[in-house]
């Protein structure tokens, strides 16, 4: 029998874990519709284009932002993937796949390179099977896939400089971290836990390795890579630091939950994935992948939850056993997910949703590696077993609740936010070539601009209809709008609804001008919901 040395057991068993969570985020990457943020990226690519601010450059224009806050990092990445294999829902998704595999990596190099292998190799596993992290990187409405691997390459690289003391990666490091701002400038609230974390934990370390030249190198590095997010701040006077610089607790109880259930695998249920009873038709299983996912589901209990909050309150308990560099590792990521996560829970209107809250992952995980390996160090000839069968517990656990969500995307679809209507919908258009489409609610627009790459004449059916008092020429506009020729409307049924208010507005105002509402479709999911409505206003007939 070929025993192979430690190290090289190590890392098969990492590439394991990263080579199960790429195939994990390959099965989901078609089950569902493409949701407006998600979408997103293609805004300044296909027209109507769309951006929050682009650098002028003699009569071309470079799009930097989408908003305030976000950056277009993602529109320039997928720019030659969208020119080569189209707009699909697998050249939107295989890349923040292949990234989040990437970010697994660099975890466990990263607790190779600081605590250790047996470390980081549970920590590698723990992340791999966690079923959040695996969703919100595959559809990466967030974004985040972006915000994980450029963080932890950062940290990895800082850690190479320590070593080295090359100054060279350490510019490489803040670089990214600068373009982790540019990507979503709420990568401040990990990058400022990490620097506090750091401060409070290994302070000597730090304060022996800088002078102001390093210190100058850092800045220039970070502002090199954060240069889009400087020049949209000093045009429109630094919105999104005013916009966030309030702070708020009423929200504190609501974004702990969504804490709660980010950690313990639930919070994408109904959100993502439609639940039993919402689906007139459910699916069923049509091949062997899902017929074993199927088979799992009935014999596990339907299981919604993990054991990972059993588990970071067990490594919080086993956290004395640790010393010296574990220590200090702990304290590092408990300091850093506090300061980080206060920051989440006071801004008003943001911090509340499960793509916010995975932002502080992979800490939760170094956590639990780092604890648990410190701890089978301490229990002498049973600490591996015993940390083993843990370790294959709250695996097992994760990924059955990722079976869950498999099952539920192939039983009951999406949620109508991630609904596959959106395909037949854009195919519909596509073959009835209006001169306009008004799309008159979210999550309509963007979706139809990435599939269809510009090809539709798309316009917002929304604006100005829900402003209680329209000025008159917003009246002229609006009018203009429902009487043009072969045009289209297009709206969720009223029980999808996001704004619900605009259709009853929007009708009124056509009945009161002369214009009645005339429906041409209806477009329902693979499920066999009624998703779209497709309607034209016409002249209402003389008496």
């Amino acid at each position: 029998m070929v025993r192979f040395p430690i190290e090289i057991r190590e890392r098969i068993c990492a590439a394991a874990a990263i080579a199960f969570f790429l195939l994990s985020g390959m099965a989901f990457i078609g089950s569902l519709g493409i949701e407006a943020d998600e979408a997103l990226p293609a805004g300044p690519l296909y027209q109507p284009k769309s951006w929050y601010y682009a650098w002028h450059l003699g009569h071309a224009r470079i799009p930097l932002m989408h908003m305030s806050y976000l950056g277009t990092l993602k529109t320039w990445i997928w720019r030659p993937i969208f020119q080569y294999w189209g707009t699909g829902v697998w050249p939107l998704r295989l890349p923040a796949v292949l990234a989040g595999a990437a970010s697994i990596w660099l975890f466990y190099r990263f607790l190779r390179a600081t605590v250790g292998a047996r470390a980081a190799v549970i920590g590698c596993a723990i992340l791999a099977a966690d079923s959040q992290y695996l969703l919100t990187t595959v559809f990466d409405w967030g974004p985040v896939a972006f915000q994980h691997l450029l963080i932890g390459a950062g940290l990895l690289l800082l850690v190479k400089f320590h070593r080295s003391a090359n100054s060279l990666w350490l510019g490489a490091g803040f670089f990214l971290f600068g373009l982790a701002v540019w990507d979503k400038m709420l990568a401040v609230w990990m990058l400022s836990g990490l620097t506090i974390g750091a401060l409070a934990t290994v302070p000597r370390q730090i304060l022996a390795a800088w002078n102001w030249r390093r210190l100058a190198i850092a800045a220039l590095a970070f502002l090199a890579g954060a240069v889009p997010v400087a020049l949209s701040g000093i045009h429109d006077h630094f919105a999104a630091l005013r916009e966030n610089a309030g702070r708020n607790v009423d929200e504190v109880p609501s974004k702990i939950a969504t804490l709660r259930r980010t950690i313990d695998g639930e919070g994408l249920f109904g959100f993502m994935f439609a639940e039993d009873g919402q689906t007139p038709a459910p699916r069923a299983a049509a091949n062997l992948a899902e017929r074993l996912s199927a088979e799992t589901s009935q014999r596990f209990g339907h299981p919604r939850h993990s054991l990972q909050l059993y588990a970071c309150l067990l490594a919080l308990a086993l956290t004395p056993l640790a010393r010296g560099r574990d220590l200090r590792a702990i304290l590092f990521a408990l300091i850093a997910m506090a300061v980080a996560w206060i920051q989440m829970a006071t801004t008003p209107l943001a911090g509340g949703s499960i793509h916010h809250t995975i932002l502080l992952w992979p800490l939760p995980a170094m956590v639990m590696a780092v604890s648990f390996a410190a701890a089978s160090r301490r229990l002498g000839r049973a600490g591996i077993p015993a940390v083993a069968v843990i370790l294959a517990v709250l695996v097992a656990s994760d990924v059955l609740v990722a079976n869950e969500y498999f099952w539920k995307s192939v039983r009951n679809g999406g949620s109508h936010t991630w609904t596959d209507a959106l395909f037949p919908l854009s195919a519909d258009l596509m073959a009835m070539r209006p001169a306009a489409v008004y799309c008159a609610d979210w999550d309509i627009f963007e979706s139809l601009r990435l599939l269809d790459r510009g090809a539709l004449p798309l316009f917002s059916g929304m604006d100005p209809v829900p402003a209680p008092d329209m000025s008159p020429a917003d009246r002229r506009w609006l009018l203009g709008m429902i009487a043009a020729p072969d045009t289209v409307w297009v709206t969720h049924v009223p029980d999808f609804e996001f704004f619900p208010a605009v259709r009853p507005k929007l009708d009124r105002f056509a009945a009161a001008a002369g214009f009645e509402h005339r429906l041409i479709e209806v477009i329902g999911d693979t499920h066999g919901r009624p998703t779209f409505e497709l309607y034209r206003f016409q002249k209402q007939a003389e008496p």
